[in-house]
């Protein structure tokens, strides 16, 4: 195994993925070659921040999504899309590159506001091809049309985007746009219209059944409502302009949602996305897609469907259209987040997932100043620990030390709490699980293995702890107060009437 975080060094010279999955089209697409600009159909991505499929159309019985549900019904709905990282900036890198984070030196959170990093040749950010290829390329923040969008990249780019509105486009100039939503990223937004209640809520049964769990998680899930009528407005604008016929629409979210378990993890709760594409005339409506997606997928299919063919380097796969191909499997990788080191990564088919933690001498509750202060569940699971009021499933993820390997059959065991890496009959699928990822480790170039500058880590640490502490200041509470006075907050802020009163919003 490796010592901690990791330098970046060259670009090895690694042979693409080859393009893969479904055909959802009625016939093939043609090259950029031969065809009109204005033939060419736009791309919009919809990206929302820190978000799972806790949404309507994936059957969750209490979220009220009718935006994107209509989306999913216009389009195809992907059940098991994931991204290749469990935090934003490391995501994002991917996604936009169409390369692993781990083989371009950005798998480290934000590492970019240290030291200016650029990409290694040949790689580029996609909006790079789309502006070759004659498109315009725009990205936004929210419904706010004149505010630059969220790129939370770990390299450094000179122009990422031509402007932030697709309307400030030339006359029948295709577009390639973003439209980031961050409802689902802490701080919670709530849904005013459509209060969730805390007691109807279903825990995963690794959290604890305590009002401040079920509060929380039910303000989340309230926040993927408010998303959705967002989402709803874009997706009106579209249609206002004439642009829905024409456009392909992507909506997915950047990686999981914000729990303990859930984000900065590869466990489901952090790498699992929804995953919703619409193109009318080309997409049967209401089609369901069970086939593994990665989201390093999304920049080459994309390039693919406006007629730019993919470069040979990229290794995300094409998953519709012409010539593609399907995975039998997906990578993610978890590396250095915020000044929290650490390194995980795993291997997900269908099925199984292998999880291998690079340093199984560490809790999965190491300290992490972002977690202490947003995430109420930090502050009570501590408590409960401490106090031996866990289940034997939550006492796992507060154990001082965790397995080297964790080996899970998801058909049976979704949330992932029975590791099934010690037990005999699993051996031969083990095996074949630990090869595979040794093979995409040399094979991509993991620059996971080499170590990072520590002081990289200590400057990460220092600005997360510039950005709390004056907060800490206006809560009342000091920097190194103890879990007990976090839960008082919480306590206050989740339930202003009492924990047991009426007027908790």
């Amino acid at each position: 195994m490796t010592t901690d975080m990791c330098t970046r060094r060259d670009f090895l010279k690694t042979t693409a993925l080859a393009a893969a999955s479904l055909t959802l089209y009625s016939g093939a697409l043609q090259g950029a070659a031969g065809k009109a600009a204005d033939d060419r159909p736009n791309i919009l991505w919809i990206i929302a921040e820190d978000i799972c499929p806790d949404i309507g159309c994936y059957g969750h019985p209490l979220v009220k999504t009718p935006n994107i549900d209509k989306l999913a019904g216009e389009g195809a709905r992907y059940t098991n899309a994931f991204t290749t990282s469990p935090v934003c900036s490391p995501s994002r890198s991917a996604f936009m590159t169409g390369m692993y984070q781990t083989s371009i030196g950005c798998h480290h959170h934000r590492s970019h506001r240290y030291d200016g990093y650029t990409l290694p040749e040949p790689v580029k950010i996609i909006t790079e091809y789309f502006h070759e290829a004659g498109y315009f390329t725009s990205n936004c923040e929210g419904l706010a049309w004149h505010r630059p969008g969220k790129t939370d990249l770990n390299f450094a780019v000179d122009k990422p985007f031509d402007g932030t509105d697709w309307r400030k486009r030339k006359a029948g100039q295709p577009f390639y746009a973003q439209v980031n939503l961050s409802e689902t990223h802490r701080i919670f937004k709530l849904d005013p219209d459509n209060p969730i209640d805390k007691n109807e809520v279903e825990l995963p049964p690794y959290y604890p059944d305590h009002p401040i769990a079920r509060r929380d998680w039910a303000n989340y899930l309230e926040c993927v409502q408010v998303l959705d009528k967002k989402v709803g407005k874009v997706l009106k604008r579209l249609e206002e302009d004439g642009l829905a016929d024409d456009t392909v629409v992507f909506f997915f979210g950047d990686h999981g949602r914000p729990h303990l378990r859930g984000k900065q993890f590869l466990y489901e709760g952090g790498i699992h996305i929804p995953l919703i594409i619409r193109r009318p005339g080309h997409i049967e409506p209401g089609t369901v897609v069970d086939h593994l997606v990665s989201a390093i997928d999304l920049a080459p299919t994309s390039l693919k469907l406006a007629g730019i063919e993919p470069p040979k380097h990229m290794q995300g796969y094409i998953f519709m259209g012409a010539g593609t191909r399907r995975r039998n499997h997906i990578i993610a990788a978890r590396d250095r987040c915020d000044g929290t080191a650490d390194r995980i990564r795993c291997v997900r088919t269908k099925r199984f997932k292998y999880i291998r933690n690079y340093f199984p001498n560490r809790p999965y509750t190491q300290f992490n100043l972002y977690k202490k202060h947003r995430y109420p569940m930090w502050a009570l699971m501590q408590i409960l620990y401490a106090e031996d009021k866990l289940t034997p499933q939550q006492q796992l993820f507060m154990a001082s030390t965790r397995p080297e390997e964790e080996f899970y059959d998801l058909r049976t065991d979704p949330y992932e709490l029975n590791n099934l890496a010690n037990v005999p009959r699993h051996n031969n699928l083990l095996r074949s699980l630990r090869k595979m990822l040794d093979k995409w480790s040399k094979g991509t170039d993991d620059k996971g293995a080499i170590c990072e500058d520590p002081s990289i880590g200590v400057k990460a640490y220092k600005d997360v702890q510039e950005y709390y502490e004056p907060e800490q200041k206006k809560r009342g509470l000091p920097a190194n107060a103890p879990p007990t006075e976090y839960l008082k907050y919480w306590q206050k802020t989740l339930f202003p009437s009492g924990i047991k009163g009426q007027a908790e919003r």
